[in-house]
């Protein structure tokens, strides 16, 4: 997980070094400070939501002394979801950045401390497993574009033109999608991280408990946010409908985030990210 998210913040940070600001989407510096501006940036959204999940399971094989580091972590890191701290608007990095940063930071040390612990064996292949990779699939392929995107340069125009392009300014390129991130491929990223940490389960208590909601919270919120930002460039910049879901990056009273809440709900009673060897642990214990 944490050598996806440090691929993805090494494509930003040089992509926002050497690509123009103006080419690029709410962002005004250049050069490597406006790189190493829009990486702090990411390391808050998305990489601190995910790194909460990190820690929790972390938490989970450490001994209770970890608290004393995993406790102001999570709450570092749960600073991103406090309004303005991640400014759609603006993602030019601000003092305020640096402390779901600092979480972030916290959150690959107790990582480390895990591993070492408990070792890094990968564990068996799984029957859910393919349902996953299927699910991953589909939305790798819906992202090309902002892969792309993430790496400075447009997808091929004869797939991607739109009726109603996105027109750079000061350059003669007509794109259905900026250069730089979409909030779209943070909802990829965090689909993956979901179904990535929905592998393990973890023991019975509050910390399960807490561990099953969020990542069952982080797959809708995921999927909900890739299909939005999909359909706003693909389908209503095309023209093709003037029908769009509604955004769903910051938590809002909408009946969006109704939905995402009770879509979670049911896959948290569904059994998801319940843990693939809890049933049979269960059973031998009942043996």
């Amino acid at each position: 997980m944490w050598a996806l998210f440090g691929a993805d913040l090494l494509a930003v940070l040089v992509v926002y070094s050497v690509v123009e600001p103006e080419r690029l989407r709410n962002v005004s510096h250049d050069g490597v400070a406006g790189g190493l501006s829009r990486a702090l940036v990411q390391l808050d959204f998305p990489v601190a939501l995910v790194a909460i999940l990190l820690v929790l399971l972390a938490l989970a094989v450490l001994p209770r002394r970890a608290w004393w580091v995993g406790g102001p972590a999570l709450a570092l890191c749960a600073v991103v979801a406090w309004p303005g701290v991640v400014d759609q608007d603006d993602f030019d990095a601000r003092i305020v950045n640096a402390v779901p940063a600092l979480g972030v930071a916290l959150a690959v040390g107790l990582t480390v401390a895990a591993v070492r612990r408990s070792g890094a064996a990968f564990e068996p292949w799984r029957r859910s497993d393919k349902a996953r990779i299927a699910v991953a699939a589909v939305a790798l392929l819906i992202s090309v574009p902002w892969v792309a995107a993430e790496l400075g340069v447009h997808f091929p125009p004869w797939v991607f033109l739109t009726d109603e392009p996105y027109q750079e300014p000061g350059h003669p390129v007509t794109a259905a999608v900026h250069l730089g991130h979409h909030h779209g491929f943070s909802g990829t990223l965090f689909l993956f991280a979901a179904l990535l940490l929905s592998r393990p389960a973890l023991g019975a208590g509050r910390l399960r408990v807490a561990y099953r909601a969020l990542v069952s919270l982080l797959l809708v919120y995921g999927s909900v946010n890739l299909v939005q930002d999909f359909w706003h460039e693909q389908l209503v910049k095309r023209g093709w409908t003037d029908w769009d879901v509604p955004e769903a990056i910051v938590p809002r009273l909408h009946v969006i985030w109704l939905l995402m809440l009770g879509g979670a709900a049911l896959l948290y009673v569904l059994g998801f990210a319940r843990g693939d060897t809890e049933p049979a642990s269960r059973d031998n214990h009942a043996r």
